[in-house]
This record gives structure tokens, C-alpha cells and sequence, in this order.
């Protein structure tokens, strides 16, 4: 299915679930429009509480660059994260959120992340109870936005975490909640994203990107089915890296990868269409581990795929928060049962600032997603103990709180660096 301009809706509700869970039905290209428009200033979030905190004490204590580097990054423009909540009160609590942004003229990036089965009973996990009620939640999310401009980042590993999921390659996803139904537990998760992408893109002025995870994850033919699936075609495109260490370098060619990925399966050759399973990917030809050799990937889609104009591709963002040192590698010898490299990784830096000047022309945007200094959970590294090995055995905070120690490794290895 080509990819046709995000605001001109034919495809909507029912039907456009079951346009996208059969075989692809191609369509008449036509150009996108602009996702995020170019130069603008993202919206900064009030700091959370306790960064206000550590830089207070900081300060007390005479540890000024420490305290001025975290007030750097605290000024630095950040994603809103939105949870829960629900009817009115959600309503209000986003419109006063983008009341602010456009006060400020500047653009609110919003993480909608209230997903049933969300994290899959993870550290984040959490949700919306039912089909319904988060087909509710998204009503009154999308209401509290309105007319404002707004860019939303819909569901964080909701593609990439599916319950009862079975892959395009047959296999069966880990995550297999008991509460879930297994029958319907995958399609709903489709039918709810979709739904929300018809919501939030029938907004005048909001901008609506999907789950595209990153490239150490799922390889770019199974993304990019998920997000076909999900409705990617009626949305601005997907989002990369999220809460996640990847380097930039490497979502620019797995995201660039996704797209034309995307538009072989829906609009190549006939006898491609629907084959998402035939594009290759950081894993074939290329070697995962050997960025040099990722060029192999990027002859392959020059051959099978070709000089698309950037109109015709879906487009991505990057969350550069925490990525300026890339992904972290436990220390040699180690013998923990799950390293959790994503979870609380030590000695890692804050990344490339936001902009929309990202060199690339399917990168509409380096976003800080994720709130720097804020944990990802109670990281124990599969030992089952609660306490972080790779931290000297402290208990991690919960996911979303604050985390001090690491909140200055951010600013202490930040790449670019701060002042």
C-alpha cells in the first residue's frame, strides 16, 4: 500500500484494520506532507521534581558545574510523557500541557503510553484495561491537543512487545500475558494502534509517528510489517531508539532501511508486494556486529528498491537522549543471566541535541524522548534480587523515577558535551 498524504484520510476505522492485515493492495503514490516542520523550536517540559532537587543540593553543597550541566540538560527541549488518566481530567491535564507549548511558540512532542499489556508486565508495565477504554483514553488525549500543533509519539514498544504475537517468520512472541486473550490479544493491539492513528491524524495540526524500535531489536522486514499492520501509511511515520542507547548513526540507516522496506512490500514490484520478509536488514547481508559492513544492506535496497523520492517514503525521528556514548557492553566475564543492557546501563551520555537539521532526508527530527535522568526500572540484571550488580548492588529507583547517579553520568559523558 503506497504511502499517500496523512491528512487526506480515505482509509479509515475498520476498514483500514482490515486493509492492512491482508496481503498489501497498492495504491496511487502520492507525496506526504511535512511531519514536523523544519527549524522549529521543541517545547522544554517543566523539570521533574527531582532534578530541582539534585541541582539544589548540588548547589549547597558547592558542586556548581555539576549543578550548571544538569540545569543544561533540564533546559534542554523534552518529550511529555503521558500515562494514564482519563475522561476530562486527561483532557484538561494535555490541553494545558500544549497551552503551554504554544504560549511559548514553540512544539510539544507527547508520548502516548497508556497501551493495554503495556511493557508486557516489564518494570513500565501498566495500561488501559480494555480495547474500550483505550480507545476512550485516546479520545480524550486527542481532544485535550484539539487545534494546537503537536507531535505525537504513539506507544513506545507497542510494536515491538505484541502479546500473542506470532511473527513474519512463524515464530511466537515471549510475551504471553495469562490475562490476555490469545485468540485476540495481536489483532486488538493492531486494531487499538490503528485506531489511534485515525484519531490523532484526523487533528488539524498533530503530527503522529509508531513504534519502529531500534536497530539492535527486530529486524527491518519484521518492523516494517508490524507498522504496515499498525497503520503506518495514514500516520507521519515512526520513531526510533526510544528510551533506548543505540547510536544515532545506526537509526539513520535501520530507519532509512524501515522505510524503503515499507514501500517494497506495498508499492514495489508486484510480485513483492506483501514480502516484507524479503528485505534485508542489519542482520542479512550485513553482520550486526560490524558496522562496516552495513553498506551490503544499502546495496540491496539501491538495487530492489531505488532512488524513491523522500515524498514517497514514511519518515522517522530519533531519540537521541541518552545515546551520545552508544549501547553498553557488560564487562568481561561477567556471569549475570540477563546483562540488561537497556536497563540503567553505567557510564553512558547524554546525545545529540533536538533539531530538525538531521542531514538525512527521512529524519524529520532528533527528539529527547526519554527524560534523561529518570530510571528505567529496578534493574537486577536476572539474578531475581532487586539489587544492580553493575551498580555496585544498589537498589535501581523505579522506572520514571529519578535517578542521581545516573542522571550525572548523562551530563558527565555527554556527547556533544555540555559547558
Amino acid at each position: 500500500m503506497a504511502l499517500t498524504p496523512r491528512r487526506r484520510r480515505a482509509v479509515t476505522g475498520l476498514a483500514a484494520l482490515a486493509a492492512t492485515l491482508v496481503a498489501a493492495v497498492p495504491l496511487p503514490a502520492s507525496p506526504a506532507g511535512a511531519a514536523i516542520r523544519d527549524g522549529v523550536t521543541f517545547y522544554t517540559p517543566r523539570p521533574d521534581h527531582g532534578a530541582v532537587t539534585q541541582i539544589a543540593r548540588l548547589t549547597a553543597t558547592g558542586h556548581f558545574r555539576q549543578a550548571a550541566r544538569l540545569a543544561e540538560m533540564v533546559r534542554t527541549p523534552q518529550a511529555v510523557w503521558v500515562t494514564g488518566g482519563s475522561g476530562h481530567a486527561l483532557t484538561q491535564s494535555v490541553k494545558a500541557e500544549v497551552s503551554r507549548a504554544a504560549g511559548k511558540k514553540t512544539l510539544p512532542v507527547l508520548v502516548a503510553y497508556n497501551i493495554p499489556f503495556r511493557d508486557c508486565s516489564q518494570y513500565s508495565a501498566g495500561g488501559a484495561a480494555s480495547v474500550a477504554d483505550y480507545q476512550a483514553w485516546i479520545d480524550a488525549f486527542a481532544a485535550g491537543i484539539g487545534n494546537r500543533e503537536a507531535a505525537v509519539l504513539l506507544e513506545p514498544d507497542g510494536l515491538g512487545i505484541i502479546p500473542w504475537y506470532t511473527t513474519i517468520n512463524g515464530a511466537q512472541e515471549w510475551c504471553q500475558p495469562a490475562e490476555a486473550d490469545p485468540a485476540t490479544a495481536a489483532a486488538d493491539r493492531f486494531a487499538m494502534l490503528n485506531y489511534a492513528v485515525d484519531a490523532l491524524a484526523a487533528l488539524p495540526r498533530t503530527s503522529v509517528y509508531l513504534d519502529g524500535t531500534h536497530s539492535a531489536w527486530l529486524g527491518v522486514g519484521d518492523i516494517a510489517d508490524r507498522l504496515v499492520k499498525a497503520g503506518v501509511e495514514r500516520a507521519d511515520g515512526f520513531f526510533l531508539n526510544v528510551s533506548n542507547y543505540e547510536t544515532t548513526e545506526r537509526q539513520l540507516k535501520f530507519g532509512t532501511w524501515i522505510a524503503k522496506c515499507v514501500y517494497y512490500g506495498t508499492a514495489g514490484p508486484e510480485w513483492a508486494r506483501g514480502h516484507f520478509d524479503w528485505c534485508a536488514s542489519q542482520y542479512y547481508p550485513a553482520d550486526p556486529a560490524d558496522f562496516s559492513t552495513w553498506g551490503r544492506t544499502d546495496a540491496w535496497y539501491a538495487e530492489n528498491v531505488g532512488d524513491v523520492p523522500a515524498d514517497r517514503l514514511a519518515h522517522f525521528v530519533v531519540d537521541t537522549s541518552r545515546n551520545g556514548q552508544g549501547p553498553w557492553t557488560p564487562p568481561a566475564g561477567v556471569t549475570w543471566p540477563d546483562p540488561q543492557t537497556w536497563c540503567n546501563p553505567p557510564d553512558r551520555g547524554l546525545g545529540l541535541r533536538p533539531t530538525t537539521a538531521t542531514g538525512e532526508p527521512l529524519a524529520d527530527a532528533f527528539l529527547w524522548v526519554k527524560t534523561p535522568g529518570q530510571s528505567d526500572g529496578q534493574c537486577d540484571r536476572g539474578t531475581g534480587t532487586g539489587h544492580d550488580p553493575a551498580r555496585g548492588g544498589i537498589a535501581d529507583p523505579a522506572a520514571g523515577a529519578w535517578f542521581p547517579e545516573q542522571a550525572l553520568e548523562l551530563v558527565t559523558y555527554a556527547n556533544p558535551p555540555l559547558r
